[in-house]
């Protein structure tokens, strides 16, 4: 994880919490804004200590649909007993992001981190769409008769959908991080010098 302060950890979380709200299943959002959801674990491994902050944010996402499908009028299409396979599905961007986060500890402001990055993201989200998009196939008793090549049909048609809803906040957050770490260094070297 990055190391940010108590303040830090705290304007990041909650700076989290809100883009999820904001874009959780297009539930709150008046901006048709593609879903955070991804990156909000993601990002949470990389920047967040807290081990906490995992369930606290799943809570959050189930409030988010819960209240979504029962004072919004949203369909409960997705909800199945299915649902919480997003436990590890949200959990493998989680973990990707800390393994990330541990790996390039000494080198995130480094151009070589944005590869170990794009593969962290991509090997994360494809173990996310494993359990979210294969267990909600598989297992919600809504397909009649699910086969793999179904499921395959499924994985090339929705994961690079969310793959590039995913890489759109993360790569926005790297430049935000990048810019900030930047500016970070700037400021502490010219106190340095004065």
């Amino acid at each position: 994880m990055l190391n940010l302060s108590s303040r830090g950890q705290l304007i990041v979380g909650v700076a989290l919490a809100l883009l999820m709200a904001m874009t959780r299943g297009h539930h709150f959002a008046t901006l048709n804004l593609p879903s955070s959801s991804w990156a909000v674990f993601f990002l949470a491994g990389v920047l967040l200590r807290p081990r906490w902050a995992f369930p606290a944010l799943f809570l959050e996402a189930s409030l988010l649909d819960f209240a979504a499908i029962g004072w919004m009028g949203v369909s409960d299409w997705c909800l199945s007993p299915a649902y919480w396979l997003l436990v590890p599905a949200y959990g493998s961007l989680w973990l990707g992001g800390r393994i990330f986060a541990a790996l390039q500890r000494d080198s995130l402001d480094k151009l070589d981190s944005l590869a170990g990055l794009s593969l962290a993201v991509v090997c994360s989200a494809f173990v996310c769409y494993l359990f979210s998009g294969g267990g909600f196939y598989f297992f919600s008793g809504r397909y009649a008769e699910p086969t793999f090549a179904g499921f395959v049909q499924r994985l090339i048609t929705y994961y690079p959908r969310n793959l590039a809803g995913l890489a759109l906040y993360v790569g926005l957050a790297a430049l935000l991080y990048s810019g900030f770490a930047t500016r970070l260094k700037t400021l502490w070297v010219q106190d340095a010098r004065e």
